[in-house]
């Protein structure tokens, strides 16, 4: 019989809620706060849908109101929360021996009106389609590996195009045409 991983629940349970305790003082009231602790338990757990409805089924709601309030309107520091994570993990994973990571994934989208959304190139499906793409980096060393960043990755077609992206909800002086990427907030 292989030797798999053993998960001790109770450590389990430490560590996240020392994140999240870390976490905390980056949302302005208590609501969103105690919506965004269970959000991110319902990402690690094994439900299969982790769409808003699927998180709130999972943590009892009746419906994903509060899940998609965190996620659109609540008052909350994105960044600030990234490197308070990334502090965590830098301090808990750090190792001489350890790389970063970058990946992009795409997203497939069925619209036009999602932000970065366009016909490109996207490893997911292997071929141009109509995706989002994201660019991740992640922190891995001996001791584990986490997510330090993330990027959307904005194609001409948004960037030359203040008024769609003006139509989208955010304003065209939050993204750098340089790069092309938009922080994900």
């Amino acid at each position: 019989m292989a030797a798999g991983h053993s998960v001790d629940p109770a450590g389990w349970q430490a560590v996240f809620d020392d994140v999240m305790d870390r976490v905390a003082g980056r949302f302005a009231r208590v609501e969103p706060r105690r919506t965004a602790r269970v959000f991110v338990s319902g990402l690690l757990s094994d439900v299969k849908s982790k769409t808003c409805w699927g998180l709130a089924e999972q943590a009892g709601y009746a419906r994903p109101d509060a899940m998609q309030r965190l996620l659109r309107t609540a008052r909350w520091d994105a960044d600030a929360v990234r490197d308070d994570v990334r502090g965590f993990v830098v301090a808990r994973l750090a190792h001489p021996d350890a790389v970063l990571v970058v990946d992009e994934t795409g997203d497939l989208k069925k619209g036009t009106h999602s932000v970065g959304v366009q016909r490109q190139y996207t490893g997911t499906a292997g071929r141009i389609e109509n995706a989002q793409v994201g660019v991740f980096l992640a922190y891995a060393s001996p001791r584990g590996r986490a997510l330090a960043d993330r990027r959307l990755y904005l194609p001409a077609s948004w960037t030359d195009d203040p008024d769609r992206c003006t139509a989208a909800g955010f304003p065209p002086a939050r993204y750098s045409p340089r790069n092309r990427s938009w922080p994900a907030t």
